[in-house]
Order: C-alpha cells, then sequence, then structure tokens
C-alpha cells in the first residue's frame, strides 16, 4: 500500500538576524516590501519587525537595480505587498545570503498525512510513505514520520533501528527535499 504526505508551510518562517536595537536574533517576516527608485534605479526590501522590540529591519531584494531590468510583473508583486512573493524571497538562497540571515521553521510547517479516519492495515503488509515538500523546509525525517504515524520519536528511531523503516535518504539529519520511506510491519 501507498501513501502520500505532503509538508505545508502554514506561515512565513522566523528570519534569525541578530536585532541592533536590542538582545533579539529573531525577526516575524512582515509580508511588506518597500521600493524606493533613484532616477532610473531601482531599490526594494522585505520588511521584517524584531520579535522582542519592534524594530524594523529591511532585507534587501534588489540593490541598485535598473528599472528596465525589473519585470513589470515583479514590480506589480513588491508593490501589491504580495504574501506569495515573500515567502518565495525568503527561500531563495541569494536572498539569505545577501542578507546574511537564517529561517526558523519551527511552528511554521504541518505535515498532511491524509485521512485521520482510514482503518490499519493488517500485519505483515509493508506500507511505502512518499513525502513531497511543499517548501523547502528542513524537517528531521523521525519527527515526519512519528507525527504521521502518531508515535513517538523514540518508537520512530527503534522502528529505524530494528530495519522496519527503510528509505533511499537518510532518515537522521535534517532534509529538505522529497523523499520516499517504507514501513515493514
Amino acid at each position: 500500500m501507498s501513501k502520500l504526505w505532503v509538508v505545508v508551510p502554514t506561515c512565513l518562517p522566523i528570519v534569525l538576524r541578530r536585532c541592533h536595537r536590542c538582545v533579539s536574533g529573531r525577526f516575524r517576516a512582515s509580508g511588506r516590501f518597500r521600493v524606493n527608485a533613484n532616477h532610473k534605479l531601482l531599490d526594494a526590501w522585505l520588511l521584517a519587525l524584531c520579535t522582542e522590540c519592534g524594530d524594523t529591519t529591511k532585507l534587501t531584494v534588489l540593490e541598485r537595480t535598473s528599472v528596465r531590468s525589473v519585470q513589470p510583473e515583479l514590480l506589480n508583486l513588491l508593490h501589491g505587498n504580495d504574501p506569495g512573493l515573500a515567502a518565495e524571497l525568503l527561500q531563495d538562497p541569494v536572498v539569505r545570503r545577501r542578507n546574511r540571515i537564517a529561517l526558523d521553521w519551527d511552528n511554521a510547517w504541518r505535515l498532511d498525512s491524509g485521512r485521520p479516519d482510514q482503518p490499519d492495515q493488517p500485519e505483515g503488509e509493508a506500507i511505502e510513505v512518499s513525502v513531497r515538500f511543499a517548501a523547502r523546509i528542513p524537517v528531521r525525517p523521525v519527527r515526519l514520520i512519528a507525527e504521521g504515524f502518531g508515535t513517538s520519536r523514540a518508537e520512530a528511531e527503534r522502528l529505524i533501528a530494528e530495519g522496519n523503516l527503510v528509505s533511499t535518504v537518510r532518515l537522521s539529519g535534517k532534509v529538505s527535499g522529497d523523499f520516499t520511506f517504507t514501513l515493514k510491519r
């Protein structure tokens, strides 16, 4: 039997960056943009608020870019404060590297594992589960497996150690890409 699980973001992740006003290192992305034009050059920033003091920081999206080189659709999304664009830009490795930020995805995603009213499979039947990610969210597979089957992480780790839970990817550590595993009952 095969199942499909999907890891879906529920909100924007916390931005990890040191605040210049207080000792906090956590910012909540507001999903709002600031666009500034200086003659024919354009700057754009994603705004984020400190979770402690409320100070605003600007995450650079465009810097001294010619207006002609910016797609009109992108400019409309920036002016419209599109939340989808904010989520996409936060996951962009170039934007993260340019702004020296990291993302904290705790409590910002959920696992859709199908209908909860499905009956248990008979003993001895293997279950193959395909895990898909709607966004590049780094999650420990053991945590996903425990949450998907409604067991503890220790139980999931015991199944891996006994060889009853196998996958082509390493189940220890974190993954952020699609993978498949098989549970032998």
